[in-house]
């Protein structure tokens, strides 16, 4: 299909004026993935987002590309086995985005004593964690003494302590990586996609199978409602997919079961962990995760039944406070809400089970299935499994949606598996410009090469040319001016929020530090997205809105980095180090 501009209006257009293979609905992970595989196949493909890519679920995980050793304990080896080969697929596919890093599990007992069978049970859980496909990255656990550990986190309560485990997985960040993908479908694969673009109904033809998408798009000369014309549509909006299933059943299904999960970020001195760490929760039979990021640490996740507005959910105090009592239970010292410096909560689209069990007990497994007038639902799954996930939707409209059509002579089968996402290309190279870029710190070019990979250097040019981009957008955090300018022109950023909440991830570590930047950052986008004055006034409005009601809904007092002990020396990559 060639390339096309990841640009709206021209999206918008494209989709007006042509008629699809396959329609995608949801700009997520899963939809995003959809879309870059149909695309790579050879199909005219587009996709529509009700809000801003990845503004649901796929902004507000735990930003972890792992197998998820608790999958062992629940019997779900497949799941592991899958999601532990796509990690090793997307750490090839996406270097600049996916990093191997450390997890350690503290061992707890009474008096410094572990029980025998605890002690045995977790090691067998190690192995098989490894064999079943944690040696793809060439790095096996190992067994800690209690010295070791206290070596990685010595805030650990040494008189409880006696040993630990050191496995290996790895991170990412998602709001980023789903640009990736959506990025990479576009501009080389010939894909349309649009934000703020909802579906608001579904056409049919006479034999009552689906043949178009009506939209209605926001924002200035675009709120006429038309409909997209095409061969399939898939439905991937996630907690949102019973809405658009019903409007081609005609009733809500009601397959999904919302549970909520929520993080906090405090300063990482108050926690001092070198690597990402395991840590129970007390009185429960569930863990969270500790993972350091630059001069911060974040803490998640809850896994709770949700039943509120799926466009917004929100962190509550008794959310917030488990999260705090599971770190103050494996710290010396004590964190509260003044030591909260930003917070997120998203929600997982669970597949129901009819039963009325806890949600951390429901499957991650995906699960795609197609209505009678040929509507393709992809639901559940994970992070990692993202890839599979697509090619299996995509399989299922190949193999009986497009099947069923006059003179249809097939697609190949999903090339994804190998395919290097938009930045991998010249990544490793990107600090050897420097000398090209003289205007540019070096620093900065190390941060944007983590974040954009060979793009990095389209950021360095605009620095070169305008040295005050690499200005600092937000105190205490690494991104730079430049970054405003880039997501405004090249990634479809409309808001402030789409900026400072997922183009970068300033609002998610750093909530009231990102609100002093909201005027600055809609100034920067200003010239690209022809905004004047008034329009600046209600962008920052609008943002400042958001963040108050993310602070009152949690309870939590106004913080800043700075007064916290957290500056520009936190700068760049995490204390952690993949070769621990």
């Amino acid at each position: 299909m060639g390339i096309r501009p990841f640009d709206r209006s021209a999206s918008l257009q494209a989709m007006r004026d042509e008629e699809f293979d396959l329609v995608v609905v949801g700009g997520g992970i899963t939809g995003a993935g959809v879309l870059l595989d149909a695309a790579a196949r050879g199909m005219k493909v587009a996709l529509v987002e009700a809000g801003d890519f990845a503004e649901g679920t796929s902004s507000k995980s735990s930003k972890l590309v792992h197998g998820g050793l608790r999958y062992l304990q629940q019997g779900e080896i497949n799941l592991v086995y899958q999601a532990l080969r796509e990690r090793r697929r997307l750490l090839r596919n996406a270097p600049h985005l996916v990093e191997i890093i450390p997890f350690l599990i503290p061992m707890f007992g009474k008096g410094g004593v572990l029980p025998a069978k605890i002690s045995r049970l977790l090691g067998a859980a190690m192995w098989g964690y490894d064999l079943t496909g944690g040696w793809r990255i060439g790095k096996l656990h190992k067994r800690l003494d209690r010295d070791e550990t206290l070596s990685y986190m010595p805030t650990l309560p040494a008189e409880r302590l006696v040993s630990s485990y050191l496995y290996y997985d790895a991170t990412a960040d998602d709001a980023r990586l789903v640009l990736s993908v959506l990025r990479t479908a576009a501009l080389s694969h010939g894909a349309v996609a649009a934000n703020r673009t909802p579906a608001v109904g579904l056409t049919k033809d006479d034999q009552g199978r689906i043949n178009g998408v009506t939209v209605r798009p926001h924002g200035a000369g675009t709120d006429e409602q038309f409909t997209i014309r095409t061969r399939a549509v898939v439905n991937a909006a996630g907690v949102w997919s019973d809405d658009i299933r019903a409007q081609d059943e005609g009733v809500n299904p009601e397959s999904i079961r919302p549970a909520k999960g929520i993080h906090i970020t405090v300063p990482w001195d108050k926690v001092r962990n070198q690597v990402a760490v395991v840590i129970p929760v007390p009185g429960d039979r569930r863990s969270v995760f500790v993972v350091p990021h630059g001069g911060l640490t974040y803490i998640g996740t809850t896994d709770t039944d949700y039943s509120g507005p799926l466009d917004d959910p929100q962190c509550t105090p008794e959310d917030i406070d488990y999260l705090l009592t599971a770190i103050n239970g494996s710290v010396e010292g004590e964190l509260t809400t003044a030591d909260v410096t930003g917070s997120w909560a998203g929600l997982r689209p669970l597949v129901a089970s009819g039963g009325d069990g806890r949600t951390a007990d429901l499957s991650r497994m995906h699960r795609v299935r197609r209505s009678e007038a040929g509507l393709v639902t992809i639901t559940g799954g994970k992070l990692t499994t993202y890839r599979e996930m697509a090619a299996d939707t995509v399989d299922e409209v190949v193999e009986h949606v497009h099947s069923n059509d006059v003179g249809f002579a097939g697609w190949p089968g999903s090339s994804t598996a190998k395919m290097p996402l938009i930045g991998t290309a010249g990544y490793d190279t990107v600090l050897d410009a420097l000398d090209v870029f003289p205007e540019v710190p070096a620093h900065t070019a190390d941060h944007l090469a983590s974040r954009y990979g060979g793009e990095a250097r389209a950021l360095m040019a605009m620095i070169q040319q305008d040295p005050a981009l690499a200005d600092t957008l937000v105190d205490g955090l690494p991104y730079v001016a430049a970054e405003a300018v880039f997501a405004a022109r090249h990634e479809m950023a409309g808001s402030v929020s789409d900026v400072l909440s997922r183009r970068t991830r300033a609002r998610i570590f750093a909530r009231d530090d990102s609100l002093a930047a909201a005027r600055r950052t809609a100034e920067l986008m200003a010239p690209e997205l022809g905004w004047d004055p008034s329009r600046i006034d209600a962008e920052v409005d609008r943002y400042a809105a958001e963040v108050q009601r993310e602070r009152a809904s949690g309870e939590l007092p106004e913080t800043h980095l700075a007064s916290l002990g957290v500056g520009p020396a936190a700068r760049g990559a995490s204390p952690v180090s993949s070769e621990a």
